[in-house]
């Protein structure tokens, strides 16, 4: 990644807001730090400082420091005294449990829209998911877990359960997705993407059958494709 100059706080640029909700630049640098972690742009083990984030990402080192002080509260980064903060690793383990508890939770919810989500806010979901194929296909995976985490907790506040977002929301944080970068690599990435478009269709049409299929075909990749295994 560039490593451009910091920047004072009053020239920040406006990172992504996640699941359409307004949120302070504290919030934003911790969306973008977030989705560094589940990308694997930060690696476990690792220690990063404030000043050295801040000078990856492009802004200043006061909202590095509170972001990633939030992020150690979620227990996604450890703090180490007078050196910043490591990356928390993630046991094989866990990962298949957080994907058993989304799959447990994200499915049945996202096929009962087929049936009760009316298509304007469907379709006020369709930038963002054709900002997935757009990272996609440049290749940014920052951008790509960015759009794709506002797009799935947007589908699923179409439910009207805005516990359930959280639960969904604190689960995808603790997933890891290293295997971007070999679909990246070897131009797979794209195929993944486009699965957002299709599941959007298939919402449209009301086939429930579909939207299940997708569901589970797109949850699968988070332990075998996306997680960096070969399924």
């Amino acid at each position: 990644m560039a490593q451009p100059e910091n920047k004072p706080d009053t020239d920040l640029p406006a990172l992504p807001r996640l699941g359409g909700r307004r949120s302070s630049y504290r919030e934003r640098v911790a969306d973008a730090l977030r989705a560094a972690l589940i990308a694997g742009e930060l690696r476990p083990g690792e220690v990063y400082s404030a000043p050295s984030l801040a000078a990856r990402f492009g802004v200043s080192a006061t909202p590095v420091r509170e972001a990633m002080l939030d992020l150690a509260k979620e227990g996604l980064v450890d703090t180490v005294p007078n050196k910043g903060f490591r990356v928390t690793a993630v046991s094989d383990r866990q990962l298949d449990e957080y994907t058993h508890i989304r799959a447990l939770i994200e499915i049945p919810t996202v096929v009962a829209l087929a049936r009760t989500a009316d298509r304007v806010s469907l379709e006020a979901l369709r930038p963002a998911a054709r900002e997935i194929v757009t990272a996609a296909q440049a290749g940014d995976l920052i951008a790509y877990v960015e759009a794709d985490t506002r797009f799935h907790l947007g589908l699923l506040a179409l439910a009207g359960n805005a516990h359930l977002v959280e639960v969904v929301a604190d689960l995808r944080g603790r997933s890891r997705l290293y295997g971007l970068t070999a679909l990246v690599a070897a131009g797979r990435l794209l195929a993944s993407a486009e699965e957002h478009l299709e599941l959007l269709d298939a919402l449209l049409e009301r086939d429930e059958q579909a939207v299940r299929a997708v569901m589970t075909r797109h949850l699968g990749h988070v332990r075998s494709l996306w997680a960096g295994g070969q399924g």
